[in-house]
């Protein structure tokens, strides 16, 4: 691993290590600040370094997470400022699926509104209007947030190094275009088991989910790593995350967009929907 201006290669291989022994032990690790420092470029390499090797494990990039774009979920994780991590094909569910909690640490959700891009966002101004033209659905998602980090204790640093937080993906069925809905307007209720757990708005996405967009497309692009046509990007969540156990299923709502849900089972019981 190539070190970066303030960071070792050792320190940044170390990183990847930490984390990549806590996701296959199951058990969360200590904080990988004390190795990279609060170095934005040297988390973004220890998050690189991860997704390639679960590249050459097989897994194939389908997308991006942009995260800490609600001020609730800010205040939650002590941070001012998004970030974002890389969807892979195996994180992904279908809508109403049930996942395992088996290979979860510390699990948590939140609800969002997900883009599917139908043109690339690598080239131009990726001002509002190329990037709203960009967009072919919108889709109501859930987000399954870990952490590979002992009791959230994350800085910033901690958060990108660990890809974001991220965990798994739900997708709802319907969608639509950016001429039958506008992100900023809509409304998001969150039940768990039927109780109502968090409720947010589109303007809790950095103040309109298609800003995290554009917000991503220029950072994907200033990395080298631009957004193509057909990924799916989750813009952020609409309202505060929340934690997750085995029995649970989750379900929400978003004005203009529909429903999304999800259960959660120990380590069987997996149905996919019809």
């Amino acid at each position: 691993m190539t070190s970066t201006k303030t960071v070792p290669a050792r320190a940044l291989a170390e990183a990847a290590a930490r984390l990549r022994a806590a996701q296959e032990t199951g058990t969360p690790c200590a904080p990988v600040r004390d190795l990279i420092g609060d170095d934005t470029t040297a988390a973004y390499a220890v998050q690189r370094a991860a997704i390639a090797r679960r590249v050459e494990a097989g897994a194939t990039i389908v997308g991006r997470k942009v995260g800490l774009t609600s001020p609730a979920v800010q205040a939650q994780i002590g941070v001012d400022q998004p970030d974002f991590g890389v969807l892979l094909d195996d994180m992904g569910h279908p809508d109403a699926a049930t996942v395992l909690t088996h290979g979860l640490l510390q699990p948590k959700i939140e609800a969002e509104v997900a883009f599917v891009l139908g043109a690339d966002l690598a080239e131009g101004e990726l001002d509002e209007a190329q990037v709203r033209s960009a967009v072919s659905q919108v889709v109501p998602a859930l987000e399954i947030v870990d952490s590979r980090i002992a009791g959230w204790d994350i800085t910033f640093a901690d958060t990108v190094a660990d890809n974001g937080s991220s965990a798994r993906y739900v997708l709802g069925t319907a969608s639509k275009t950016l001429d039958e809905v506008e992100p900023v307007d809509v409304e998001m209720s969150m039940t768990r088991n039927g109780a109502v757990v968090s409720i947010g708005n589109g303007a809790a996405c950095l103040g309109d989910p298609l800003n995290a967009l554009a917000w991503l497309a220029r950072t994907a692009r200033d990395l080298g790593e631009p957004l193509r046509a057909g990924q799916v990007i989750l813009s952020g969540a609409l309202g505060p995350m929340v934690a997750v156990t085995a029995g649970d299923t989750f379900a929400a709502e978003i004005t203009g967009l529909g429903s999304v849900s999800v259960s959660f089972a120990p380590t069987s019981d997996v149905r996919t929907p019809a």
